[in-house]
């Protein structure tokens, strides 16, 4: 079958079903068939945890068939499931996702969890100021917001799509958020921030064309484009910084693979952090980047 035309086979069972969608997304080189299915079947029907897992041998409803059959032929296509079902799983907080914003990442949760850590020793008991730059889904701010509620949290992004969605999300989800449109840190000029946390645009232009096609085709560019290097979004924020009353006395940052020395060095040369620290990610990557001053 042609991946832009699947249909189910026949009567099946629920576990038939998510057997034959996965060997057809395997067939249509779709990265990880059967965890792919699986969310999507559990999308279409309505069911989670225990109530799923007792229904896999039931009949395939009849009336779910046209739902499934659709879900799977977008994902053959190369759609990302967390797009079709419209949510992604972050910091144990759902969030809904559409094409207006980059699909939140296990990795970031780290970031957060080591904001949240670092802002606590540096303000024990208080309640700083933390933006999130470039927030799409308002996962970091949101879930700072939700980890830390007595910090005051903002966050900014220069996509009017990308901050509706943010602004859905938090109000959802009950949180106080402030959300403010424009380039980076432009529109915290003279506001003094504690904390600056930053997932930014980092894959150097030249490398997008290369990409996995879930990200590449359907992720929003502006999200994914950091420049000829990369690393133009981290030193338009250090020229930036300039903007602001004081520096913030936490910084962090993800990035891409092979850039910690880089951004690292673009923290030391502006001189404000007295400890600059690399953080890895679960692979043991070195994915973020903080400054810290603690005098």
């Amino acid at each position: 079958m042609h991946k832009e035309g699947y249909r189910m086979s026949g009567a099946m069972t629920i576990w038939e079903a998510r057997k034959e969608a996965s060997s057809f997304l395997a067939a249509a080189g779709v990265r990880e068939p059967e965890s792919n299915a699986e969310l999507l079947l559990r999308h279409v029907l309505g069911l989670t945890g225990a109530a799923y897992l007792a229904a896999l041998r039931d009949p395939f409803p009849a009336d779910k068939r046209d739902a499934w059959e659709a879900v799977i032929r977008r994902k053959a296509a190369g759609e990302p499931a967390q797009y079709i079902i419209g949510e992604q799983e972050f910091y144990g907080l759902t969030f809904r996702v559409n094409p207006a914003v980059l699909i939140p990442r296990p990795e970031t949760e780290l970031l957060v969890e080591r904001i949240a850590l670092e802002g606590d020793a540096l303000w024990p008991g208080g309640a700083p100021y933390a933006a999130d730059i470039g927030t799409g889904s308002g996962a970091i701010a949101a879930a700072l917001a939700h980890l830390r509620p007595a910090w005051r949290v903002a966050a900014s992004d220069i996509s009017p799509d990308a901050l509706t969605v943010a602004q859905d999300n938090v109000r959802r989800l009950g949180l106080a958020v402030t959300f403010k449109q424009g380039d980076l840190l432009e529109p915290f000029a003279g506001e003094p921030l504690d904390i600056v946390v930053s997932n930014p645009p980092y894959i150097p232009a030249e490398d997008i064309p290369h990409l996995q096609p879930e990200v590449r085709d359907y992720e929003p560019r502006g999200a994914l484009d950091g420049g000829p290097d990369g690393l133009a979004p981290y030193r338009t924020m250090m020229a930036q910084l300039a903007l602001l009353p004081r520096p913030p006395r936490l910084i962090g940052f993800e990035l891409g693979q092979g850039q910690a020395a880089d951004v690292a060095a673009l923290l030391r040369a502006a001189g404000y952090w007295d400890e600059i620290v690399t953080v890895p990610d679960l692979a043991g990557i070195d994915r973020h980047v903080l400054g810290i001053a603690r005098g």
